[in-house]
Parts: structure tokens; sequence; C-alpha cells
């Protein structure tokens, strides 16, 4: 292969949030970059991201089991794998990749535990290889003007942040009936969602994370909870459930072809249900969250992620020696149980085609100046799309973040999850251990 041919790449995991990868190599942005494989424990999802490649007008891919991974790197020729599987098994594709020479590109959060972290930091250190963490909210640029603002002295040095980031009763308990709910699997709320919100502010303030204290519990979803509250539907899942019709929060998934392909005509192979009860047994994360983090640059942060709110949105205020920045994004103004039209699939988040945001800027002794910001097109507010033109593209933009960026917020969830279970703060150190920091 010459060095004007395209990068050839490889996905594994294969469910929903794979489809951005599929459809971007096969369509949108196929100038960049091959897809050359498809990778699974499910055949079956598999072939439904075929069928994305032949409506594209190309020929399928060969798909390969989960356990022929290395062999499907070996036999197609993969430089660079996207890894979209499950959280807690992140850490087995990197490291393989990398063993075999093959550079990755992660979905966040880069993985849900301790171990496959330091697994992770060790193979890029022996092999040099590079490692991608998926942080598409970099690429909003809305956040990207407040780095800039920030890089640029507008509020001085920075003391202290802010973050308030809630999540809609429709988004918020999608959570709670996928495999997101067992913390095993996902790290919890704390590591599989806050990673972004993490991320962010240790790129907005150029520092890492150096003692985490938290509190955390499951206050809303969950069987003891919703019979309390009045809420709990009586059915397993929403699927084929009389019960689960007037449900607000169960799962139609009946109401989406891409859905009844993905999870429903594929259950048969792994036993796999995307629609549990959000109100039944074995939730093992937490749904409302508060985290202090103190950062080697003297930042302070304080976090709050709250799971069952009536809109969705966030604030993000920081606060510097000459000033402060404020920031409200408003992705729903308010949640309805009823689906209009465009988001016909009951129970799932809809598309945040009406984000707004307003950016103040509030310098000592003088007016607030508002600061004009526009949110982007597509998924993540822009980010999406910009990410995969920087990653298929492979730009050096100074916003790519890769496998340190990617433990270092990893660590803060996995240090507040350490503090919820002992009841004290965690120092980074004390949990990776001296030698490793």
């Amino acid at each position: 292969m010459n060095d004007t041919s395209p990068r050839r790449f490889a996905i594994v995991g294969t469910g929903s949030r794979a489809r951005m990868y599929t459809r971007a190599l096969t369509d949108t942005h196929r100038d960049l970059g091959l897809l050359v494989a498809l990778c699974d424990t499910n055949a079956t999802r598999m072939a439904v991201h075929n069928r994305i490649v032949t409506e594209a007008g190309l020929d399928p891919v060969p798909t390969y089991p989960a356990e022929s991974f290395g062999r499907m790197l070996h036999e197609q020729k993969v430089d660079e794998v996207i890894v979209c599987t499950i959280d807690h098994t992140h850490a087995d594709y990197v490291v393989t990749a990398l063993e075999a020479g093959v550079d990755a590109i992660t979905e966040k959060p880069l993985t849900a535990d301790l171990d496959g972290l330091k697994r992770i930091n060790a193979a890029q250190a022996r092999t040099g290889g590079h490692v991608t963490v998926g942080f598409n909210y970099r690429y909003n640029p809305v956040h990207l003007k407040l780095r800039e603002l920030i890089s640029s002295g507008a509020i001085g040095e920075v003391g202290s942040v802010h973050f308030e980031w809630l999540l809609d009763l429709r988004h918020g308990a999608d959570y709670f009936r996928r495999w997101h709910r067992d913390k095993a699997n996902s790290g919890g709320l704390l590591v599989h969602k806050a990673s972004h919100h993490f991320d962010l502010v240790n790129w907005w303030i150029g520092a890492r994370p150096e003692e985490v204290y938290a509190s955390g519990r499951l206050f809303f979803y969950g069987a003891e909870n919703g019979h309390r509250h009045g809420v709990a539907g009586d059915y397993a899942r929403g699927h084929d459930s009389p019960e689960a019709t007037r449900d607000p929060f169960a799962l139609h998934m009946a109401d989406s072809p891409d859905l009844t392909a993905l999870y429903l005509e594929a259950e048969h192979e792994d036993g796999y249900r995307r629609d549990l009860n959000v109100f039944g047994e074995g939730i093992t994360i937490e749904d409302d969250m508060s985290v202090l983090v103190r950062y080697d640059s003297g930042v302070r942060l304080g976090y709050h992620l709250v799971a069952y709110a009536p809109w969705e949105g966030y604030r993000i205020s920081i606060t510097g020696s000459k000033g402060r920045l404020e920031l409200d994004m408003t992705e729903f103004e308010h949640t309805s149980p009823e689906q209009d039209e465009q988001h016909p699939v009951r129970g799932m988040p809809a598309p945040k085609e009406n984000t707004t945001a307003r950016l103040w800027l509030r310098r000592h002794w003088q007016e607030p100046e508002e600061i004009p910001v526009a949110v982007g097109g597509g998924g993540h507010g822009g980010g999406d799309v910009a990410m995969l033109t920087a990653l298929f593209g492979r730009i050096d933009d100074g916003v790519r973040p890769d496998h340190a960026d990617g433990g270092n917020a990893l660590i803060t969830g996995l240090c507040a999850n350490a503090s919820i279970a002992s009841g004290r703060p965690v120092r980074v150190a004390e949990l990776l251990g001296e030698e490793d920091r």
C-alpha cells in the first residue's frame, strides 16, 4: 500500500452509536477513509451495518466474530480500528490493536475501570501507537469559543468551575434500561456520561485532577424508588407488554425500524434486551451525583449530574481573577411523554435540533457582555461532524484527544466512584499508585 492509499478502518461493536462511523466512511467522509471490516459478537447487527454499506452503493465488507478480532486486523490490513463496544471491553480491543501495530479510535469513555486504564497506558507506552478518544463535545463551536476566551486571558487566572448537567426524563431514563444500568459494564454515569464533561474542564483549564470527593445515590429510578414515588409500571420490558403501553418511561422498539433491526431481531443471538423497565431490579448505577475536584493547578470544580430532570441542558460558570464566563445551554425546555410527528419512537430521546446557547463574559468592574455563539448542526451541537472530519482526515488541530486525555477524564470518574463507596476524598495518585503518575 503506497502513501496515497486511503487509510483502512474497521469497526468493532456494531450497535446504534457505531452507525455514525459506518455512514461517515461509506457516505459523508468516504473520501477520507475506507471501511474494510466489521466485528461483533452478534452477526445480525453486523448485517444491519452492511445494509448501510450497500445502500451507499458499495460492496458489503467482511464480518468477523469477536473472537477473530486479531485475525481481522491482520487479514484486512487495518490501519485504524474504531471501538464501539460496551465500555468495560474497550481496553481488550484497544490493547490488541496496539499490539498488532494498529491505531485505535474509541468511543468515550477510554474504558470503564482502573485495570483497563493501566493496560491501555502500558500498551501505548510499549508500542508507541496512537489512541484517540471520541470526545465530540470538544468540537462543538460553543465549547471551542469558551476555550478560546479562557486561553486569551479574558477572565484572568481561573480559580473555580461550576458545572451542572441535566438529563431529562427521556434521555436520562435511557441509561437505566440498557447495559449501562450495570456499573460493571459502564462504570456508572460518572464514567460513561461525565467523562465528556470532565474532559471539557481538563481541556479548558489545561490541568489534571489530583483529588476527588463525591456523593451519589439512586434516588429516582429502580424498583424501590419507582414504587415510593408512584411512577413504577409492573412489567419487565417495553416490548409486547400491555402494562407498558401508556407508561411514558417505556421504550417501544417496534416503533422504530432501526431499533427493531439492531436489537429486537438480534435478541435470539445473545439475549440482550434494549428496553428494560427503568423501575426494575438490578440497577447498580446512581442517578444523582455531586463531585468536587481539586486540580494540579489549584482550580476547584463543583459538578452535579442529575438523570431525571424535566428539561435537558447544562450550565457552566468559570470564575477567574479578572471576571467570570457563564454558559447556558438549553437542549429541551420541556420534556413531554407525547411524541410529535418528527420523533415517533415512544420512549426514545428526541434529536436535539433546537438547542440554544447564551454565553456571557462578566469582567470585574464592567457591564456584562454577551458573546455571540451559534450551536453547530448535527449531533452534539456540530461536534460529531467536525470530529469525524478531524479523525478521518488525521487533522492535528490541538483538539483531538489522546489516551492521556481519556485517562485524565476517566480517572476523575473512577476516583468519584471510589469516593462514593468509601465516603472520603480520593487522591488520583492513591488510586493509580505513585509509580503510575
